[in-house]
């Protein structure tokens, strides 16, 4: 079986599993908010029906709930079907009309959903790639976010001030008895992972990165291994609040090895096209979104504990996206 029909097989399948649950809209509300930035459409109040949708992590509810405020507060009749357990559940949704709009990223379309082997050099020659390629799916991606929520290699806070390095390819001036690596099993085998990436900044593993240097976890559990000195450098994702909370320090990727995953408004071009004014209310909220707003944003979440829709609508007042009503 190729590889882009064993993709829709599983999604329909998802899917399919999803609806016979009885997949609902989200049963989390969001606080009612009033006009600014963000104000009412007149020609499209109660009577414009649109359904956003997400996935079921942290960030992608964040996402989600941003969007469903953001379009009550511009008058929209907003059915709300965010976490959503799965990627391809979530663009299937899309694909078929259910959802009007999903907070996406660029890696994951290109990779994944499209089927290519290998990267787009570039976060905007990423974004265009997989905008042109998508419209065939009857998918419009709108403006990316300058989040970029790819994979980066992190610090503690005292490897950080003994190493004094800040990019990776510093890795390559180090003793091999400094690098040593805390990676999940996946991204240690993977032909886009670990071994590659050492490559890539001309380090070779073998010679100078023992196998005993590399350290083996779920990937929940090496934020706590690197900030408790188990390695030197530990996988990470970049908008991931633990990094914040542990006080890590991410390694700039200064020649551009791991993929670009910037997230991105996916609209079903269908409805887009009946409504192409929800764009410019996106257009409003993408370049907003950077790294650090995210990583601040789930950490209120997944370290504070608190609920993704106070947490967004608590940003969007900040930014003057909308206001107490």
């Amino acid at each position: 079986m190729n590889r882009k029909l064993k993709f829709a097989v599983l999604s329909m399948a998802a899917l399919i599993g999803l609806t016979g649950c009885g997949l609902s809209p989200s049963t989390g509300t969001v606080p009612p908010a009033g006009p600014a930035e963000i104000k009412p459409l007149v020609d499209n109040a109660a009577s414009t029906s649109v359904t956003v949708t997400s996935k079921a992590f942290t960030e992608q509810l964040l996402l989600g709930k941003i969007t469903v405020i953001a379009l009550e507060a511009a008058g929209y009749d907003v059915t709300d079907l965010t976490n959503v357990p799965g990627s391809q559940p979530a663009r299937q949704l899309l694909l078929s009309g259910d959802a009007s709009v999903l907070w996406e990223y660029t890696g994951t379309a290109w990779l994944t959903y499209l089927g290519h082997e290998k990267p787009v050099v570039g976060e905007e020659e990423q974004w265009q790639a997989v905008h042109d390629e998508d419209v065939a799916n009857g998918i419009v991606w709108g403006n990316p976010a300058p989040l970029n929520n790819t994979y980066a290699l992190a610090m503690n806070e005292e490897t950080t001030k003994r190493l004094g390095i800040s990019k990776l390819s510093e890795l390559q001036k180090l003793d091999p008895d400094e690098l040593t690596f805390c990676v999940d099993p996946e991204f240690n085998s993977r032909r886009d992972g670990l071994t590659p990436m050492l490559e890539h900044y001309g380090i070779d593993r073998g010679s100078e990165v023992s196998e005993d240097n590399i350290g083996l976890y779920d990937v929940g559990a090496i934020y706590q291994a690197t900030a408790n000195g188990a390695c030197n450098f530990g996988e990470v994702f970049t908008t991931d609040g633990r990094i914040k909370a542990l006080n890590l320090t991410v390694l700039e990727d200064d020649r551009k090895y791991f993929p670009s995953y910037n997230a991105a408004p996916a609209f079903n071009g269908e409805f887009l096209d009946e409504h192409p004014e929800i764009q410019q209310i996106m257009d409003l909220i993408a370049p907003l979104l950077t790294d650090q707003v995210l990583m601040d944003l789930n950490y209120q979440v997944d370290v504070v504990g608190r609920e993704p829709a106070d947490v967004a609508f608590e940003w969007m007042v900040g930014e003057g996206l909308i206001s107490e009503p």
